[in-house]
């Protein structure tokens, strides 16, 4: 039986985490990055000291295929209550359900911290990960043209949000 499953990023997965990130620094518009990163740089995007924030290594089959995280939107104290989504799966994974698995899971998460809104910021021609948001219940709420240049072309941002818990 085919199973996905999380655990808490740790540092002795952040090389595998890395490599299947520099796949999309080097071949895909998914990120904006141009330059592979360092692994502390990889460290920063998927470890935190704040414990509203977390990430975790997606499993399928027992076997690392990706990552999902959970991170602040921006340090500014208005934020506090919003947090921003993020799912990498390793080349090759896509169409298996995994990202539907652990954008839920994430939610779930997200739901039992003081969070009111998720983002997904998305490159405007990664219609994947478009799908998978708006499937999720994301809506449209601002689309940036021409805010990236990479692979000799001008990319757009489109920015996805959920709310998921009301505040009193």
């Amino acid at each position: 039986m085919e199973k996905c499953t999380f655990e808490v990023i740790r540092e002795e997965h952040i090389d595998t985490l890395r490599n299947i990130y520099i796949h999309y620094v080097n071949y895909s518009t998914a990120t904006f990055h141009k330059r592979e990163i360092s692994k502390d740089e990889m460290r920063n995007l998927l470890i935190f000291s704040n414990p509203k924030y977390e990430g975790y290594v997606i499993k399928y089959n027992d076997e690392i295929c990706g990552y999902v995280v959970l991170t602040q939107y921006k340090p500014r104290e208005a934020f506090d209550h919003t947090a921003e989504v993020t799912i990498y799966l390793k080349s090759g994974q896509e169409g298996r359900g995994i990202g539907n698995k652990a954008l839920g899971f994430i939610e779930d998460r997200a739901r039992t911290k003081d969070l009111h809104t998720l983002i997904g910021l998305i490159c405007g021609e990664n219609t994947a990960s478009i799908a998978l948001f708006e499937k999720h219940g994301y809506k449209k709420c601002a689309h940036y043209k021409e805010v990236g240049y990479k692979f000799d072309r001008w990319l757009d941002l489109v920015c996805y949000q959920k709310m998921i818990n009301s505040l009193q």
